[in-house]
């Protein structure tokens, strides 16, 4: 009980000083400060409850068993980390908007493939992951190059319709005044449309990252070598170990988050130019 009560206090004081710092004016210091508070609040919230009500660790595990795990088994962890996002998700992600990229641009230069591919790319990107999964492990094998498949499966339509639109975002004054000017298709593309489309294309990239390392961890839960995070996971849930499984997520939410960072940050040098890019600095 004395466990709760302590949570419950610093709890009530980390919400009146983030209340008070999200009135002030924004600043790097408060868009940093404001979400590690509620963080840390919520992880001693999250202690707090477990320990106060004798919550067994096989339902749910607290915060510091779950850092006692992480520490313990960090290169287990890597290993993990470097099966499932380094070879899995980002080599398919590489791999499936790349291609979605130079297929857009096919399509922008096809009305058939406008009429016949962006359908058909809405029916599979429609199709569940847990269907496709096992397809890829049977035709790819069990190792990463499967993981890879699914990836590129799941990224490839979202970056496609993102830079269909994108490359159709020049209006039709500019379109004209390279013709006027004696602009090929090439020209116009790289000095004018591709340019345009930009934010579109980061749209896509930037759902991309997740769908990208969620397919990734699906995907070995129907065939993987011994290590991975989807294997992990699956093995470690069915010994009850639910801190190590924990420590598992704790890695994937980590890499997931910078992975859509970095994106993001290389989105802000590149469309610098873009309004919403101005209005955030």
């Amino acid at each position: 009980m004395i466990w709760i009560v302590g949570v419950l206090v610093f709890w009530a004081v980390a919400w009146v000083l983030n209340l008070r710092m999200a009135r002030m004016e924004a600043s790097r210091f408060t868009a940093f400060a404001v979400p590690a508070l509620f963080g840390i609040t919520l992880l001693l919230l999250w202690e707090g409850i477990v320990r106060g009500f004798e919550i067994s660790p096989v339902l749910l595990p607290p915060p510091s068993a779950i850092a006692v795990t992480f520490s313990q088994n960090i290169p287990t962890l890597w290993g993990d980390f470097v099966q499932t996002f380094v070879k899995g998700a980002l080599s398919g992600y590489i791999i499936g908007c790349s291609a979605a990229v130079l297929t857009a641009i096919a399509v922008d230069r096809s009305p058939f493939l406008q009429r016949g591919l962006l359908p058909v790319g809405n029916f599979v990107a429609a199709l569940p992951i847990i269907g496709l999964a096992p397809i890829m492990v049977m035709w790819f094998g069990f190792d990463w190059h499967s993981k890879a498949a699914v990836v590129v499966a799941m990224v490839f339509f979202p970056v496609l319709v993102n830079t269909v639109q994108g490359l159709q975002a020049s209006d039709a004054m500019q379109r004209d005044l390279m013709r006027t000017y004696g602009a090929s298709y090439p020209q116009a593309l790289l000095r004018l449309r591709l340019p345009a489309a930009m934010p579109f294309i980061f749209n896509g990239l930037k759902i991309a990252t997740t769908l990208a390392l969620i397919g990734a961890i699906v995907a070995e839960f129907f065939g993987s070598p011994i290590r991975g995070m989807g294997f992990r996971i699956s093995t470690e849930v069915g010994r009850l170990s639910l801190d190590m499984v924990w420590a598992e997520i704790t890695v994937a939410a980590l890499a997931g988050s910078a992975f859509y960072g970095g994106v993001a940050l290389i989105e802000k040098s590149v469309t610098f130019w873009h309004p919403s890019q101005r209005r955030a600095r």
